[in-house]
Order: structure tokens, then sequence, then C-alpha cells
């Protein structure tokens, strides 16, 4: 089967799941796609040659960032994946004002020996309920990076190049984000990593980090392990089992699999989600390690792909 006419297939395939109305109104769902292939009795060869030329692990309504063997990847001046050579990852973990998955995340963590990281909001760092969990965290080795104090919205949603944030507001939340870690013994040169807040950000503001000798990195877009945090009533909700299973079918269906990954997850939800993705944990962690992934911290996938 030629190329045009496998392009023509899997194309006639995902529109025809949005017409059936299963939900698949993103690029990213390619597990539905791959079902209706297998359907069809077309090869495996032919499966995964076509989802990855037509969907190449885009998330919905995000960025779509070509994936290139040994090539650090950026978007907007931020970086989104690391050397994709090397089987290595880094899992990132956000918080602000949840925490329900911090004993279970950290207990998991110590007891397989994995080193993560983990980029909280100045509120985080100051719940004094959040103290025992972060005096374990950094115990055990983990990163402890920024997360904007305040958990700014520093761009437009629908106008990328609009900045919501002055350059002053920009500087003075990070520098109160840093001033409650200092707290915490950590000092803004073991945290220069940092991850924007609602993983949103445009060029100007990963330059304005640079100059703080930040690095502003953000998740690796095509598993949809960011939408752990969705609640039923959201119109974007995932299911635990809905990410579980397409975390492993990015890692089954591209070349790198999850090398050079920045998977991100949140410590805590909303009550409101009771199917709580942090319970999927072992079974990910397990999976990873079968398939000889090398988990590490932030600073350690990505040091050496910026210049100091």
């Amino acid at each position: 089967m030629n190329n045009y006419f496998k392009q023509i297939l899997v194309t006639w395939v995902f529109l025809s799941l949005i017409v059936a109305n299963v939900g698949i109104l993103s690029t990213q769902d390619d597990v539905a796609i791959r079902t209706r292939l297998h359907s069809l009795w077309l090869p495996d060869r032919w499966i995964n040659d076509s989802i990855v030329s037509l969907i190449g692990g885009a998330d919905s309504g995000q960025l779509t960032v070509p994936e290139t063997l040994g090539v650090v990847q950026f978007d907007q001046g931020g970086i989104v994946r690391g050397d994709t050579t090397r089987k290595r990852l880094a899992l990132i973990f956000t918080g602000g004002d949840f925490y329900d998955g911090g004993s279970f995340i950290q207990s998991l963590l110590k007891a397989k020996k994995i080193h993560a990281s983990f980029c909280f909001t100045g509120g985080f760092y100051r719940n004094p309920e959040n103290t025992t969990l972060l005096k374990q965290l950094a115990a055990d080795g983990h990163y402890l990076g920024a997360h904007s104090d305040q958990h700014l919205l520093y761009c437009d949603w629908s106008k990328r190049d609009s900045l919501l944030v002055s350059h002053e507001q920009f500087v003075h939340d990070l520098f109160d984000n840093f001033a409650i870690m200092a707290k915490f013994d950590i000092k803004k040169e073991d945290a220069r990593f940092f991850i924007p807040p609602y993983e949103w950000y445009n060029s100007t503001i990963a330059q304005w980090a640079k100059e703080l000798g930040l690095v502003l990195f953000n998740f690796t877009p095509g598993t949809g392990s960011n939408a752990d945090y969705t609640t039923p009533e959201m119109s974007n909700y995932k299911s635990s089992d809905w990410i579980y299973r397409h975390i492993i079918a990015f890692e089954q269906s591209h070349p790198a699999g999850l090398n050079g990954f920045l998977l991100l997850l949140h410590i805590g939800t909303h009550p409101d989600r009771t199917d709580k993705f942090y319970l999927h944990l072992p079974k990910l962690l397990d999976y990873l390690a079968q398939k000889n992934y090398e988990l590490v911290r932030v600073d350690e996938l990505l040091t050496g792909s910026v210049d100091d």
C-alpha cells in the first residue's frame, strides 16, 4: 500500500470517528483510530506509519513539536523535550491548591528509588499542611522548583503573543516564589528550571525567565497526562484510564517512545475528581521499568541542553 493511500485511509477513519460522535475531537486519540484500523485487518506496520504521519503526537489545543532524534525540542523559547536518543525521562509534578496525592507519591517514589521533579506555587510552599511533605521530598533528593507565586496567567489563551502581565509583575511574582522556597533551603541557583503557571507562556516570557537566570520548560505534548486535573463536568475531562492508555499508546507508536519526555502530572486535584491518576502511578512506573527507562530529575535530563 503506498503512502498516499495510507494517508487517505487514516484521514477517513479519523473523520468518521468525529462524525460518529465518539468524542475524538483531537488528533491525540490514536487509540481509537488504531482500533478502527485493526478492525479493517490492516497490518501493524501500515497502522503505525499512518498514525505517526497523521498525528505526530499532537496534544489537543496545544503545541505540536516535530520528533527529531537527538535534538532538544523547544516551543516559544521553552524546552519541551530532552534528548530523544537516550531512554531517560523526567516525571514533573506541579501543585498549588491541592496536595491530596503528596504522601502517596512521596512514599511510592522512595520505595522505588526514583527521583522526580516538583514545581509548586508560593501558596503551596506557604501552606503549613505541606511542610512535612516538602521536607520529605527534599530529603529524598527530588528537585524542588517554582511554578509562579500567585499562579499568574501570563498570556492570552487565544492570542498567545498578547501578554497579561508586565515585566515588573512577572519578576516580583517569581521573586516572591523563590523567597518562600528559601525557607526550605531551596536556592534559586539550584532551582533554575522553571515550569510556567497553566503551562502557558510565550517567547517573551521565556526571554524574561532567561534574563533572571532561569530556564523555562514545559511538558512534552502528546500523551494527555496533563489532563489528570480535569473534573467530570469539564468538556475536556479525561479519565485516569484514558490517560494511562494514551501514555502507553504514545510510547508504543513513536520511534523514540518517551525518550527525553517531560511527563507532567499534578500532586493533587479538586475533590470533584475522585478518579485520581496518581493511583495509577505504580503500574505506570512498572511499565517504564520493564521498558528500561531511567527516570531522572528535570535538571539532570536537561543540563547541557542550554547555555549556562
